[in-house]
């Protein structure tokens, strides 16, 4: 007999729509595996069981008095924690640093008001890296987060809580986000998929996005359907926000999920883009892997250059840095951050009004050639990352911090220029190492079209049904 975590979010909530399960046992459930597993692999900041318990309860009277159980929604009554770099109202929110550790949300973000809308039960606050500025999860607050597949890798970063959540059983979906590619990495090295709206899609309200709007909201989870539902819950602008985005597609992403793709024209390249690095043996493989999955699936496949260079870098670690040194801190809770952070506010800090402006500038026109350049294609195929994985402390060097900053960029060389653009992309977990850890590929999207990949990542995971595979502490 399966247990509870065995099953998709969706089944989990139409088991409870069903009133086969209540929304306190999932939620007991999860809070039983999260106490005992959660610190094993640092998913979690905080846990807030008593309001999770309630919250289900509350779900489940709610249950009985519904006329019709399917007008819930297909996510009600699931656990689905969120990043402790957002806002969940009367919940501490660190930003993963010490120097936020007294702070409680006054308010909830908005994404999060839509999770509550849609009959989430908020477990907790996943683990990030502090202002999740780095490509791993590794803070002086909480244990590291780590890979379920090998307790010894880096569940990555900046989302890297949600993603051993998720992987690790201790729920079936989560919300994560991403500036530089803080829910495709993390997504790639648990074996989950990851997606990275398009710009605008999804609003970082009542928060204000740093000058470049990199980073996006967006869903983890091992199905592409589990994440497309996510999504439709989470998609929306807020008032204000500066970059609308096209309308949703007709009945949603989950629909999309179930959409057949058609035949579509299919650009790839593997050339690093942010960082002169080697491409590890394992994941050109998994590259070709999908490459002749695409092929056989019908798809043209074609060798394209890649979009980005070097020009881009230096504009993004402008705006990067800038973010930094934009945090609000105190004197007496500036000496609290971790060398990394103080290294890049430093570097911020050092950047004039007119180099922020034309670093902005470049950016967007680099993304304007890169989008025109690529528009004969539906989808570009790129691997996810430069390397499987990395151990955990691998990347970080607090003697050094511009030396691990270069390894970031070396791990991740595929991933950052798409937040420029503003592109939507996905990690889809598409092959294994010789050893059975994971190793994904990146699929990216024209503006405003993640439509297109959701229905080709549905496609894909037809024939590789990844969320089969499962690490052995799964069970």
């Amino acid at each position: 007999m399966s247990a509870l975590h065995d099953l998709t979010a969706l089944e989990q909530s139409a088991a409870i729509r069903a009133r086969e399960i209540s929304c306190r046992e999932l939620t007991e459930h999860y809070l039983q595996r999260s106490e005992v597993v959660g610190p094993q692999v640092g998913a979690f900041i905080s846990l807030q069981a008593e309001a999770a318990l309630e919250r289900a309860d509350a779900l489940d009277q709610n249950l009985i008095g519904a006329g019709d159980p399917e007008s819930l929604g297909p996510l009600y009554g699931t656990v689905i924690p969120v990043k402790d770099l957002d806002l969940v109202a009367g919940v501490p929110c660190t930003f993963g640093s010490k120097a936020y550790r007294d702070f409680v949300a006054p308010a909830d973000a908005t994404f999060v008001t839509r999770l509550k809308a849609a009959g989430a039960v908020i477990t907790g606050k996943t683990n990030t890296p502090e202002f999740g500025f780095p490509c791993y999860t590794e803070n002086d607050i909480a244990p590291p987060a780590r890979s379920p597949w090998d307790l010894s890798q880096s569940a990555g970063g900046s989302s890297g809580g949600a993603a051993a959540a998720v992987a690790a059983g201790l729920c079936s979906v989560a919300q994560g986000s991403d500036g530089g590619g803080s829910i495709r990495i993390p997504a790639s090295v648990t074996g989950l998929v990851g997606i990275k709206p398009a710009r605008g899609r999804t609003t970082a309200a009542p928060l204000v996005e740093p000058v470049g709007e990199l980073a996006a909201i967006g869903p983890l989870g091992r199905t592409v359907r589990d994440a497309a539902a996510l999504l439709d819950v989470l998609a929306g602008p807020a008032l204000g926000d500066p970059f609308p985005p096209a309308p949703l597609p007709t009945g949603g992403f989950l629909a999309a999920a179930d959409t057949p793709p058609g035949r579509l024209r299919i650009g790839r390249f593997s050339t690093p883009m942010i960082a002169d690095t080697a491409v590890d043996d394992a994941c050109m493989a998994a590259y070709e892997t999908a490459t002749a999955l695409l092929v056989d699936l019908g798809h043209e496949v074609t060798d394209v250059p890649a979009p980005y260079g070097p020009e881009v870098v230096s504009s993004f670690e402008a705006v990067w840095t800038v973010g930094a040194a934009s945090i609000p801190l105190g004197p007496d809770t500036v000496d609290q951050i971790l060398p990394l952070t103080a290294w890049l506010r430093r570097r911020g800090q050092a950047v004039s009004g007119a180099e922020l402006a034309a670093a902005v500038s470049s950016m967007r026109s680099v993304s304007r050639q890169a989008i025109v350049g690529l528009a004969d294609y539906d989808v570009v195929l790129t691997p996810a990352l430069a390397k499987p994985s990395v151990p955990v402390g691998g990347l970080r060097d607090d003697a050094d911090p511009a030396a691990g900053f270069q390894a970031q960029k070396e791990f991740t060389p595929f991933t950052a220029p798409f937040n420029v653009s503003g592109q939507p992309a996905m990690s889809l977990p598409i092959s294994q190492t010789p050893e059975g850890f994971p190793v994904a590929v990146q699929i990216v999207g024209r503006p405003s079209d993640e439509a297109t990949l959701i229905s080709l990542a549905a496609q894909i995971e037809a024939s590789v049904p990844w969320a089969q595979r499962r690490p052995a502490m799964w069970a």
